[in-house]
């Protein structure tokens, strides 16, 4: 396997994540504290908080986590999910265990740099962009355009990040489909799904259209609890998840037990939790609205079809990477400009960047935005 690279947002976060004032790039949705939480849970599982003991646990994950998971698809059920140490190592590992040296992956972008540097890492890729002309479409001729007959996983984000696009239901099942007749696994990530501006625009999930689509999930997102540490992939296709929980022996071997009764309080509590953080969004998107009309001549926004991140233009003659860098260091105001979504597979916009709309109360935030455009 060749080495990967460094990990551009990472590398960007570790600089500035925990000392900007302002974090208004966050990909995550408003948390809560463990109190808050607790209070969610039944009775079963308070008494499991409660009572817990601070040994190991099953590689697979949680049985009744599983099973609260397994409750949140149509077609799975518990033996048909893993879990992981967050959605990283469920990407990782899925792309280590799917793909060889000699096989073919197609991967959408702009994206999540690991979605295209793990598989890079291991055999040929083929980028397939979005359109930013076409408020960011997604072509799927181009995507069976792409594959190969050594193609063996498509993989793709919906809602995206950072764009926030989601495509539409009648095309994700058409590539569901495509992939079956191919015998190609679609990975499919879906950590941003709940948080549709539109519910109705919701996907269904991959493992739901597939016995061989792999969906992967995790809590940071969409139920804004990155602190756990759990995410999971469902797939019905039991020998993957098989080769999977041997990969993870790995890496973590197991979840942290407590993170695993929060988990899976947080998951059987995700309709309040995800109502929740909609309310914020929907709250939040008129004063990002207001700001940008604002500054109209310095940027291009749509608010972002799902999920809590949006990729605006900037328009500045500056540029986006210099316009970033001097806002955090001038008024402490972080957000991740285009270079940390370019694309090693396609040409990706460089006058991008993206911002958060998912973390209660951005005024402030916006308010130091402001004055330093104003003042500049």
């Amino acid at each position: 396997m060749t080495r990967l690279p460094d990990f551009r947002l990472e590398s960007y976060f570790s600089r500035w994540e925990f000392t900007a004032r302002y974090h208004l790039t966050a990909s995550d949705a408003q948390t809560m504290t463990v109190t808050d939480l607790l209070g969610l849970a039944d009775e079963q599982d308070r008494r499991a908080w409660d009572e817990l003991t601070l040994g190991y646990t099953e590689t697979y994950g949680d049985p009744a986590l599983r099973e609260a998971i397994a409750d949140t698809y149509i077609h799975a059920d518990a033996a048909d999910v893993i879990c992981f140490a967050g959605a990283q190592e469920g990407l990782y590992l899925a792309m280590r265990v799917l793909l060889e040296a000699g096989d073919h992956a197609v991967v959408v972008t702009p994206n999540y740099q690991s979605a295209e540097t793990i598989p890079l890492a291991v055999c040929e890729v083929t980028g397939v962009a979005l359109d930013p002309d076409r408020d960011w479409a997604l072509d799927v001729d181009a995507i069976i355009a792409a594959v190969r007959p050594a193609t063996r996983v498509i993989s793709v984000n919906f809602p995206n990040n950072p764009t926030g696009k989601v495509i539409g239901a009648a095309d994700f099942t058409r590539l569901a489909r495509f992939c079956d007749e191919h015998e190609i696994y679609l990975f499919s990530d879906e950590v941003y799904r709940g948080l549709e501006i539109d519910p109705y625009r919701t996907l269904p999930q991959a493992a739901d259209l597939s016995e061989r689509a792999l969906s992967l999930n995790v809590t940071s997102k969409s139920l804004g609890l990155p602190g756990l540490r759990i995410g999971w992939i469902t797939c019905r296709d039991r020998e993957v998840l098989a080769r999977l929980e041997r990969a993870k022996h790995y890496t973590t071997i197991c979840n942290s037990a407590p993170s695993e009764v929060l988990a899976r309080i947080a998951i059987k509590a995700r309709k309040q939790i995800l109502d929740r953080n909609r309310d914020i969004i929907a709250a939040n998107l008129p004063l990002f609205d207001a700001f940008f009309a604002e500054f109209a001549d310095l940027f291009e926004w749509r608010a972002p079809d799902g999920g809590c991140v949006a990729f605006p233009r900037y328009t500045g003659a500056d540029g986006v990477e210099e316009f970033c860098e001097r806002l955090v260091a001038e008024a402490g105001v972080l957000l991740l400009p285009a270079s940390i979504f370019r694309s090693d597979l396609t040409a990706t916009p460089g006058d991008r960047f993206r911002i958060g709309i998912g973390r209660r109360d951005p005024g402030p935030a916006l308010a130091a935005f402001g004055d330093w455009l104003r003042h500049r």
